[in-house]
């Protein structure tokens, strides 16, 4: 659980004729991380194969076209197919997807022109709407050979600016209908002075009545006709979108299927583009569990008995290269992701996430201590784990390390006698933070201590595996570290009267021997290596720095430990805004009436919300910064094993 699995490396040297059917096979298997090969006969990369490459173009291009038609008539993704994919040979899916788009297209163009005719049916309305009562023929309008007129609606307080610019040019501006805001006019000229008066009618937004010839006869008949416009094609369009419906029923999973069939060929085409080439051959490299090595090894010898098949166990300079896949259970797995978030482990030295499972709900609770808080937070990450909202499904990985944050909550809030933020309801089982603030920091100081030596103790744990016998005696987190710390805590109890079972003054010596081996760590450290001590900047100076280093030693010591005061400070702060919610209820009612008990919802919602973020924000720093910093480097790579199934992104 605390170490990494084991991986052997495999190298695989496959037939060309076979490459396909064993990329598959290593893609179902769920247990082959690709690497780069250690090419044959030669230093350099072989010349990756170009027909690879056109068929990865070639698949993207098909592939969008498919996510097209998806769209086009309503079919999701994010239905993963429930049976292996296999290569689909480009002319195939391009004969499909033609098919497809005939079928699919016809009504989806009928559609969008249609919904496009209603909205210039809709314009064309406007424009009639405010000179609907006036007895004029349209057409009559148009057939005018020597004179120029505009017939439209225009901003009322543009009309004295229209005829001031016009007044140069033989013209009249009749207004027919006036508003307070908006004029129906219609302005008559020479034709020769059309581009003119149309210019200035522009540039005073005067929005011209423009119909197509086939509408004839007076507002009110034309409006007529247009209504009846609207009618037919509402109805074309109710017949469009059942069409597409059915098509949406009956094109669905044929779509899914083609458009995952596509894009794992896609990914297939790719993956082979980057394999090793020799002749006729491919180099395939790859890290694989080792409980897992006999199960590819029997599935690529099924599949092709010419290809040849190398394991071995990782050299020392491969071990930075090598995977890592970490082994824990599901209740601790969930918690992967932060330390993921900080980096990965490298393959030598301890998974911090077991030790992160209980230690980062325990600090959140402590500081948002509140049954009904808690219960809240659980039940919006168990929402989030269920992926039932689409919006809310890319924080599901979230949802877990959320549920376990909020029992601790609740946990903390029946300690504390909180729920919702009232204080009368329940018994605190051990104290309340607002009436009990000394011990709460001080409970929170004890906290923080025994973490820190945890982190010490991963330390020493950590340079064992790797070897590094020196580092972890002498090291300011080693051992020499740890008991400088221990001892210092010891002097400090000793003197404020606490009974210890050593007297003070073994304390004060032990403190003394660590904090000589900190100080001079690096020297010892050349020494067990066998180095002969440097003294770059001369023994003087060497003294001096080793004496800054105990000094910085100390302060990052008491500094740490001081942080994790913030536990029992954000304990008091919660308790103290939810009396301030409290407070803002009985101003706003002070009967208790409905004002009251809306407030204390939204302030209640307020406080999860954000108080809650910033409780994990800190949550998150004195993980990182304080505890990993004592013992965890990190640097590794996550195990991806190979797959021909991936996501697109969400807005893809």
């Amino acid at each position: 659980m605390f170490r990494s699995q084991t991986m052997r490396k495999v190298e695989l040297f496959v037939p060309e004729r076979d490459v396909v059917g064993v990329t598959e096979a290593l893609a179902t298997s769920g247990a082959f991380h690709l690497t780069k090969p250690d090419y044959v006969g030669g230093d350099s990369e072989p010349e990756q194969p170009d027909e690879w490459q056109e068929l990865t173009l070639s698949f993207a291009a098909l592939e969008q076209r498919i996510l097209a038609l998806m769209r086009a008539i309503g079919v999701q993704e994010d239905v993963l197919p429930s049976k292996a994919l296999h290569l689909i040979l480009p002319a195939l899916a391009e004969r499909d997807i033609t098919r497809l788009e005939e079928e699919i297209g016809e009504p989806v163009r009928e559609l969008e022109q249609a919904r496009q005719k209603l909205v210039q049916f809709q314009r064309y309305l406007s424009q009639l709407e405010p000179i609907a009562n006036l007895d004029i023929d349209l057409n009559e309008l148009r057939n005018l050979h020597y004179t120029f007129m505009i017939f439209g609606t225009i901003p009322t307080v543009n009309i004295e600016r229209l005829k001031t610019s016009l007044e140069h040019f033989p013209n009249t501006l009749v207004v027919l209908y006036r508003e307070p805001t908006l004029a129906t006019v219609v302005l008559v000229g020479l034709q020769r002075d059309a581009e003119i008066l149309a210019h200035a009618a522009r540039s005073a937004y005067l929005n011209a009545v423009d119909l197509p010839p086939l509408y004839r006869g007076t507002p009110t008949e034309v409006i007529a006709t247009i209504h009846a416009s609207i009618k037919r094609t509402h109805e074309h369009i109710v017949e469009c979108e059942r069409e597409i419906a059915h098509l949406h029923h009956a094109k669905m999973r044929h779509l899914q299927y083609l458009l995952w069939r596509v894009r794992a060929s896609r990914t297939l085409a790719e993956t082979v583009s980057s394999f090793g080439r020799l002749r006729d051959a491919y180099l395939i490299a790859g890290w694989v569990p080792t409980t897992q090595v006999q199960r590819i090894k029997d599935g690529i010898v099924q599949i092709s008995a010419q290809t040849m098949i190398e394991v071995t166990t990782p050299r020392p300079e491969e071990l930075a290269d090598m995977p890592v896949l970490l082994n824990n259970p599901g209740p601790i797995k969930v918690f992967e992701a932060l330390v993921a978030n900080y980096s990965a482990p490298r393959y030598d030295e301890l998974d911090p996430t077991p030790l992160l499972a209980v230690t980062f709900p325990l600090f959140f609770g402590l500081m948002f201590g509140d049954v009904g808080h808690g219960l809240f937070l659980s039940l919006f990450g168990v929402l989030l784990l269920s992926r039932m909202v689409p919006r809310l499904r890319a924080m599901a990985g979230f949802g877990g390390i959320l549920a376990a944050c909020g029992l601790t909550s609740s946990i903390f809030g029946f300690l504390y006698g909180s729920v919702f933020g009232f204080e009368d309801v329940l018994t605190a089982l051990w104290l309340r933070p607002l009436e009990a603030i000394t011990d709460i920091l001080i409970v929170s100081v004890g906290i923080g201590v025994i973490v820190l030596s945890l982190g010490m103790l991963y330390h020493i744990v950590n340079c064992a595996l790797m070897r590094r016998w020196a580092e972890m005696i002498f090291s300011r987190n080693g051992v020499a570290g740890l008991v400088l710390y221990w001892s210092l805590l010891g002097v400090g109890a000793g003197l404020a009267g606490v009974d210890l079972p050593l007297p003070t003054g073994v304390f004060i010596a032990l403190a003394l021997v660590a904090a000589l081996a900190v100080a001079f760590a690096e020297w010892f450290i050349q020494a067990l290596e066998r180095q002969k001590p440097r003294f770059a900047e001369g023994l003087a100076m060497g003294v001096m720095l080793a004496f800054f280093e105990v000094f910085e030693t100390l302060i990052s010591m008491f500094s740490n430990t001081l942080s994790y005061v913030r536990m029992g400070a954000f304990a008091v702060a919660h308790g103290a805004l939810s009396l301030v919610v409290f407070i803002l209820a009985e101003m706003v009612s002070p009967a208790k009436g409905w004002g009251y008990w809306l407030t204390v919802a939204l302030g209640n919602l307020f406080v999860i919300g954000f108080e809650g973020v910033i409780v994990g924000i800190q949550t998150m720093r004195l993980e990182y910064y304080e505890l990993f910093s004592k013992f965890y480097s990190g640097g590794g790579r996550s195990y991806h094993p190979l797959t021909l199934i991936h996501h697109m992104p969400e807005n893809s």
